[in-house]
């Protein structure tokens, strides 16, 4: 121990010694790639942690939450492009991915205290643990949603006309946002008793089975000519 101290002390006074030898250019070099370095081990380390081999490697998204998202669309599905784990959690602009990441931090607490470590602790904690996911999609406009999904981009042709009709009413004028509809798409839904819907479909279009309404027809029909119109 008193070996230890001594080296410390000895590598204190070099490096608290005026650097008399020692020129700004070195200086400034060395300050320069010691940057490089750290800020590429931080960016190696943040993408690690980026990464569903990550997410998946507690037992406790393991073994509950990736097992229903391997039976979903967004895992496996005729196109062959799947949605990881970070790309509904985790947002594409560093800003935003560097607050997520903050905000996640605090998993580890619940890791170490095994707040859902068995599968009966996971299910009593279901719903309490998505309305927190789902009120944070709704306050940041369900930005992770849009990591992929983009309305602008949306051909609402090729849409059912009861989806069509919905996301033209409801998601392009900004008055509701993904999750509000969309929930459960990627895990199971807890007991949803008293859970708002989030959106009130029109009279219209209440009836699940009613997919072929005379106003939904008029809205496909519309964007169907006005996609044909443009240049």
């Amino acid at each position: 121990m008193k070996w230890l101290i001594s080296k410390f002390l000895w590598f204190w006074r070099i490096a608290s010694r005026p650097a008399t030898h020692i020129s700004l250019g070195v200086l400034a070099l060395g300050g320069f790639l010691g940057g490089v370095i750290f800020w590429g081990g931080f960016n190696t380390a943040l993408e690690v942690t980026n990464t569903e081999k990550f997410c998946t490697g507690c037992h406790e998204m393991r073994d509950n939450v990736y097992q229903e998202l391997q039976r979903t669309p967004h895992f496996a599905n005729r196109s062959g492009v799947r949605a990881t784990c970070p790309d509904c959690h985790v947002p594409h602009n560093w800003t935003d991915k560097i607050a997520r990441k903050m905000q996640a931090s605090k998993e580890v607490w619940g890791k170490i205290f095994g707040t859902i470590s068995t599968r009966e602790k996971f299910l009593d904690m279901r719903l309490e643990l998505a309305k927190h996911e789902w009120a944070r999609l709704k306050a940041n406009d369900s930005l992770e949603c849009r990591n992929c999904h983009s309305a602008i981009a949306m051909d609402f042709a090729k849409q059912a006309p009861r989806a069509a009709a919905i996301h033209a009413k409801f998601l392009v004028t900004g008055e509701r946002t993904c999750i509000d509809c969309h929930k459960g798409i990627a895990h199971e839904l807890p007991d949803m008793s008293g859970i708002e819907p989030g959106w009130s479909a029109p009279a219209e279009l209440r009836d699940r089975h009613s997919h072929h309404t005379p106003d939904a027809d008029r809205l496909s029909r519309y964007l169907a000519s006005v996609k044909e119109t443009q240049p």
